[in-house]
């Protein structure tokens, strides 16, 4: 059948059900140019409605209307602090020894130089920090983390000047400092390993006491076997 018949039967009619019709892929035409029922929907939304945003920045600032602002606005009831000119501040009293002070250089300036950054020595080594006992350790940690704090900061004061120098310089220092820090932690590293072990000794019934005993007695009896040769000799 021709499709303007099929669309003049179906409008005389009023339409043909669904069932009726040939399926999409035989005849897609009857399909699509039938008209659909429409169907009823709701606007919803689950965000709740903002309250309306006064646009007009100057809002509150008319000379001619002289309008108020929509909004209650934040204001103090006290009146604004006065400046105070530096001569009739209260001068305090200095601190020469702060320890904010730790965090510059030993002049007290906010950039150190290039001389003062460049003039350190080698790194600890692992072997000179096994003979130090635990409170030189921890000074000499703290004395590494101080100075890396003084370095930072005045690496942070030299980028924001943009002072252009000393980068290098206080780069090699931290890294000589980075080195001891790293030999502290191995020496200490060693010692907790010593103390497990001695710890698991311990557990397994052994006993430092009955040994510097046995060592003793072999001393001894090694000094008495050696007296009538030195006597021969």
């Amino acid at each position: 059948m021709h499709r303007q018949s099929v669309l003049r039967l179906a409008r005389r009619f009023g339409g043909f059900p669904q069932v009726e019709l040939p399926p999409p892929y035989l005849a897609p035409s009857l399909h699509f140019s039938l008209p659909q029922p429409p169907t009823q929907t709701s606007s919803f939304s689950s965000t709740a409605v903002a309250a309306g945003r006064d646009k007009n920045k100057a809002r509150g600032v008319s000379v001619i209307h002289r309008t108020g602002p929509r909004f209650k606005l934040g204001a103090s009831k006290y009146p604004l602090p006065k400046p105070v000119p530096p001569e009739k501040l209260e001068r305090r009293n200095p601190t020469p020894d702060h320890g904010l002070w730790g965090f510059f250089p030993s002049d007290r300036q906010r950039l150190s130089t290039t001389e003062y950054d460049n003039a350190h020595g080698r790194p600890w080594t692992v072997q000179e920090l096994r003979e130090k006992s635990w409170e030189d350790l921890h000074c000499l940690w703290w004395v590494c983390a101080k100075e890396r704090n003084r370095i930072a900061t005045s690496s942070m004061e030299r980028k924001r000047l943009r002072a252009g120098y000393g980068d290098w310089e206080a780069n090699e220092r931290d890294k000589v400092v980075v080195v001891t820090q790293k030999s502290i932690r191995h020496v200490l590293r060693e010692r907790w390993y010593a103390w497990e072990d001695a710890k698991t000794l311990y557990q397994k019934g052994h006993r430092p006491a009955a040994e510097e005993a046995t060592e003793e007695v072999t001393e001894e009896a090694t000094g008495e076997e050696s007296e009538p040769l030195d006597k021969r000799g």
